[in-house]
Order: C-alpha cells, then structure tokens, then sequence
C-alpha cells in the first residue's frame, strides 16, 4: 500500500473519531438565512446581483455545523479542482457515511462522480441531495447536464426549468433550454 494511501486512511480515520458521537445537523439560522437568500434570487435584478447572492447561498449551504465534517468537505472540493476524483470520491463518501443528513456532502460526491463519468452513482447522489434540499440549484442543473449527456432532452429541459424558477439569470441554462427546446416541448420553426 502506498504511502500516500496510509496517510490518506489516516486522515479519515482520525477525522471519524472526532465525530463518532453525534453529527450535528446543520444550524437553524443557516437554514433560515439560506431561505432568505433564495427568496432574494428569484427576484435578483441582474446577473451580477444573482451570482453575488449565489455565492452566499453556497456558503449558507456549505456550513456542517461540525468542523471535521467542513474539513471533509474542504478536501473533496480541493480533490476536485485538480480533477483526482479517486480521492474526491473517498473523502466525499467518508463525509457522506459520516453526515447524512448534510446536502453539500451529496453534491460533492454527485461531482466527483460525474467528473469521473460515472452518471448512474452522480444521479443516484443528486436525488439524495434534492431529497435533503429542494431548492438546491446547483443539484437540478446536474441533474439536467446528466440527462443532457445521455440522450434524455426533455428530463434535461424540465430539471433545468426548475433552476430558472430559482436562478432566473443562469445563462448557461438559458442557453441549454433554447439548444433542447424544439426537441423537449416540439416547438416547430
């Protein structure tokens, strides 16, 4: 076994022995602040002002309430931007195994599972974080890239009409529904 798998185990080894009491959910406030900030989206003006409050949701979204959890998922995103989604996927899973109940630790698993082109365990990922949070955004617009890459254009249209009822100005979805639109809803030209 190599070196850099010990240390690895180690690491979550050690982070799971912080934790092995109890997770705790994520605080009320978070949630509460988060719902504002959604609310604040869906009447967002402009582009700008809805990346702004998109970025405050995600952190909203990102709080564990347990800093091992935060770590856990501070690594697989990191794994993530250098693209070793062997090890997104272990620490995303250790995060998941050991907080189910946290949203963002499904969404980072969904990532790393679609970056690795794996779309059954990334759809699979992205129902848990839609049953966890409805309103996640970010896991409707996966689940519309998935059904977009696999040939299903009208699942594609329909997750993806549901981020602009949350996310008005995503233009990268705006683009998707005008490119699957003939298709999805048989709108002749």
């Amino acid at each position: 076994m190599s070196m850099g798998v010990m240390n690895f185990k180690s690491t979550v080894t050690a982070l799971a022995a912080v934790v092995m009491f109890s997770i705790p959910g994520v605080p009320a406030r978070a949630d509460s602040r988060a719902a504002e900030l959604l609310e604040e989206l869906r009447q967002a003006e402009d582009d700008s002002a809805a990346s702004r409050l998109e970025r405050q949701i995600l952190s909203e979204w990102s709080k564990s309430g347990s800093a091992a959890m935060d770590l856990l998922l501070k690594r697989g995103r990191d794994a993530l931007e250098l693209s070793d989604h062997t090890k997104a996927i272990e620490h995303f899973r250790a995060l998941t195994d050991h907080a189910p109940d946290f949203a963002e630790g499904w969404h980072g698993l969904a990532l790393a599972y679609y970056q690795a082109d794996r779309y059954g365990p990334a759809m699979d990922a992205l129902a848990r974080v839609l049953n966890l949070n409805p309103s996640h955004f970010a896991a409707l617009r996966g689940i519309g890239a998935i059904h977009e890459q696999v040939d299903r254009p009208i699942l594609a249209y329909d997750a993806y009409e549901r981020v602009l009822r949350m996310r008005p100005h995503d233009a990268d979805v705006i683009r998707a529904m005008e490119r699957l639109e003939r298709i999805a809803r048989g709108i002749e030209l």
